[in-house]
């Protein structure tokens, strides 16, 4: 059986080393020193000046929304995962949904503007399967209307863009670290933002807004993450290259394989890095697709409709809505095992059975 993926566990006795402190401290959460630590070591090996350590992905976005006092409507992508829209309807928000390339998948900036109304107080934009969007553009935009920006980074963990961390980009920046992640800390997040005293506000909203033991500074949340969690963290840092190079070397043999294969990879962002978080195909046609899925789950392969359906016409909550593009792509795209004891010889069968599938 290949599922689709599979956590990276450092050995064992790397994770135990940090328990044993953990024992002797019995300082099991609140921002202990482990977590402490893990903030540093991200902000050193992520070339950042600040971070956040916090639960998830989830919790770091609507804490996002909060720190930025957002209200009304927030532009965004059909295409992503769950979160990025439920953090905005759960802080109280509605999200304005903007069609997305076709190429890279992200949200099509030059159709940001057209939604813009005088409701609008923010972009919050995905990296899909952390290919950057159109940064550039989408501040020029933030600053012609005064808006502020929220990047989902969730995928984006270590990728570069114009020489510095992609999580620099945006008034605030968000990653996912859950352990279905190329880095991960079994559960976890980092909020990012360059703006000192918004960072000291987020610092507030992580621990329910505490400015001291008995006074508040703001409205708060647990957003905070435990000792165990940032642990793993640790142990896991010195094998961030091992992780990136392996994950590299399987996409680059996945695309020599699947050459005659009727689907193509997104466009990458030409001036960005790559992490090689994740290996998604989006199929000439819905009807291959499935077959292909279909077949290789016959063979105990298991692939996954990563995004499937759009956001837009899913979710019980809002209004369903139809996009062109969005919905064309998230019928056809399908991602491929990838993860870090996957092996050559793996990718090869995959390849082979995928090629098989489409010209039986």
């Amino acid at each position: 059986m290949i599922p689709i993926t599979k956590p990276f566990l450092p050995p064992q006795e790397e994770y135990q080393h940090y328990l044993n402190g953990i024992w002797k401290r019995q300082w099991l959460t609140n921002m202990g020193p482990l977590s402490s630590d893990l903030e540093m070591k991200l902000k050193a090996h992520l070339k950042l000046k600040h971070l956040l350590f916090v639960t998830n992905g989830t919790i770091a976005l609507q804490m996002a929304i909060k720190a930025l006092e957002l209200k009304d409507e927030i532009i965004t992508t059909p295409f992503s995962f769950v979160a990025t829209t439920s953090s905005i309807v759960w802080e109280g928000c509605q999200p304005v949904f903007v069609d997305i390339d076709q190429k890279t998948l992200n949200i099509d900036a030059s159709k940001i503007e057209a939604a813009i109304t005088e409701k609008t107080t923010a972009i919050l934009a995905t990296h899909v399967y952390g290919n950057p969007c159109d940064v550039l553009a989408i501040e020029k935009i933030a600053k012609k209307h005064n808006l502020k920006v929220i990047y989902d980074g969730a995928h984006a963990f270590g990728v570069e863009l114009g020489g510095k961390s992609i999580f620099e980009y945006g008034d605030i920046s968000i990653c996912s670290l859950h352990a279905t992640k190329l880095y991960h800390s079994i559960e976890g997040g980092i909020i990012v933002t360059k703006d000192p005293t918004l960072l000291k506000r987020l610092a507030y909203i992580r621990n329910f807004g505490f400015s001291g033991t008995e006074s508040f500074a703001e409205l708060g949340i647990n957003g905070k993450n435990s000792e165990y969690h940032a642990a793993m963290g640790l142990a896991n840092i010195p094998f961030i290259k091992a992780i990136h190079d392996k994950r590299k070397d399987l996409t680059n043999l996945y695309s020599l394989k699947l050459k005659g294969l009727k689907a193509r990879i997104p466009l990458w962002h030409i001036a960005a890095t790559k992490n090689y978080a994740y290996f998604p195909l989006v199929f000439e046609s819905e009807a291959l697709m499935l077959r292909c899925m279909k077949g290789l789950a016959a063979k105990e392969i298991f692939t996954r409709r990563y995004f499937y359906p759009s956001l837009a016409n899913t979710l019980p909550y809002l209004e369903s809505q139809d996009f062109d593009i969005t919905d064309d792509i998230a019928k056809k795209v399908l991602c491929l095992p990838l993860y870090y004891d996957l092996t050559r010889e793996e990718v090869e069968l995959i390849s082979r059975l995928l090629l098989r599938i489409q010209n039986n």
